[in-house]
């Protein structure tokens, strides 16, 4: 699909074609169907971007709360829409040896203590082979930060996932 098509797109259209780019947050494409006419695909993600960016704390915390746990087994979160599993499955997340398990476990309870929110990254942005290492070291790093640390940088994660998510859709 071309910018130009995206344009003609009924709001309804734009939000059954675009909803699923953000976890749980179809609202986010509604918002940002109102930007058009978008004049490539840039200015596009950065009207998705801005409509998160001006949502506000509560509800940016309620987007991040959205996204799904790494490293789940398989079957074990009803949740997981088909993109996060196909992505997480990419980067050999549904394929973790019980070391691997347990470890991604303990991160991942140890992060939504601190932070009160899961632990979100781009796995598909994390490297091919080595993604399940660099997502864990990632982890065990941002543990270090603030909550307001955290909060930007899942958002900016969450940003990239959309924006590959809605490349994948649109033609440049």
């Amino acid at each position: 699909m071309n910018i130009q098509n995206v344009n003609a797109l009924s709001v309804q259209e734009f939000v059954d074609v675009f909803g699923a780019a953000y976890e749980h947050s179809p609202w986010i494409a509604e918002c940002a169907a109102l930007k058009r006419p978008f004049v490539d695909l840039k200015t596009m993600l950065q009207a998705f971007s801005e409509v998160v960016k001006s949502s506000g704390e509560a509800v940016q915390l309620k987007l991040v709360r959205a996204h799904p746990e790494l490293g789940h087994r398989a079957g074990v979160d009803p949740e997981l829409g088909a993109a996060s599993a196909s992505e997480q499955a990419s980067a050999g997340l549904d394929r973790l040896s019980p070391e691997e398990y347990s470890r991604f476990k303990v991160l991942n309870e140890a992060y939504l203590q601190k932070f009160g929110m899961p632990f979100v990254i781009c796995v598909r942005l994390a490297g091919q082979g080595a993604a399940k290492t660099v997502i864990m070291d990632a982890m065990e790093r941002r543990l270090e930060g603030s909550a307001k640390e955290e909060l930007v940088e899942a958002l900016t994660q969450i940003n990239a996932i959309a924006g590959l998510r809605i490349k994948d859709i649109v033609t440049q």
